[in-house]
């Protein structure tokens, strides 16, 4: 079996926050970056299904030389060879169109994302790379089994969880509960600075999103204690000064 995992790497969750060049872009300096959380979930499961049925696991990922860290990451973890498209990943669209034109030629049976990533959380990359190659997508999987040619799924949907069936190859997104992330071991490491890390330009794609500026979120206001019994201060304060009823 041949599976394709995304990866990005994010900011670790600790971050402290700040933005540079006049709140155009985020501040790098100091910042650790990890491997999207969602992303592992899935590079667990496609070395558990290939440990099970056979096959190759490939990591890709859009981005600069400051990402192999974090690639030959993935790679100590099992995976068995790397991609990095050489560009900053600009926008949902920009990656997606990146990992389709390496995809479309390279036979993959199963190609894998995270649900979203945790820096931006816009959710977009599986839908839109799986429209570009014409695939099945299911988002949100918490439970993943393959057989023969298809592939079944549990995914999250509102008020439960819903299970379907498709046929590969198909585009699938992780949610948390799909597996237990991996950690990986020195053996795992020493095996990493050797397996193959391809490096490929990217393709001429249009930019269609810019972010003009970030800023960060109100710092939280002063705490005002009411008696439980004082019902109608409560609403006046939501109403008259909070703004929010």
């Amino acid at each position: 079996m041949k599976i394709l995992v995304c990866i990005s790497q994010v900011p670790d969750t600790t971050t402290k926050i700040s933005f540079a060049d006049n709140n155009t872009k985020l501040n790098t300096a100091g910042v650790q970056f990890i491997i999207n959380p969602y992303d592992e979930l899935s590079l667990t499961r496609a070395l558990e299904l290939t440990e099970k049925l056979g096959g190759i696991v490939t990591v890709i990922n859009v981005g600069l030389a400051d990402s192999e860290a974090n690639i030959r990451k993935a790679l100590a973890i099992g995976a068995t060879d790397a991609i990095r498209i050489n560009s900053e990943p600009k926008d949902a669209y920009f990656v997606a169109e990146q990992i389709a034109a390496v995809a479309q030629s390279g036979g993959y049976e199963l190609i894998l994302t995270g649900r979203e990533s945790i820096d931006y959380n816009s959710g977009l990359v599986g839908g839109l790379l799986a429209e570009m190659l014409n695939l099945p997508y299911v988002n949100v999987v918490c439970k993943l089994d393959v057989e023969g040619t298809t592939a079944t799924c549990e995914h999250d949907i509102d008020g439960g969880r819903e299970v379907v069936k498709c046929n590969l190859p198909c585009v699938l997104s992780a949610q948390k509960d799909l597996t237990e992330p991996r950690i990986p071991n020195m053996r795992g490491i020493m095996a990493a600075r050797t397996k193959p890390l391809q490096v490929v330009e990217p393709q001429v794609v249009p930019i269609l999103a810019e972010a003009l500026t970030y800023e960060l979120p109100a710092s939280k206001g002063a705490c005002k204690m009411l008696d439980v019994a004082d019902a109608g201060k409560l609403i006046d304060l939501l109403h008259n000064e909070a703004k929010i009823i």
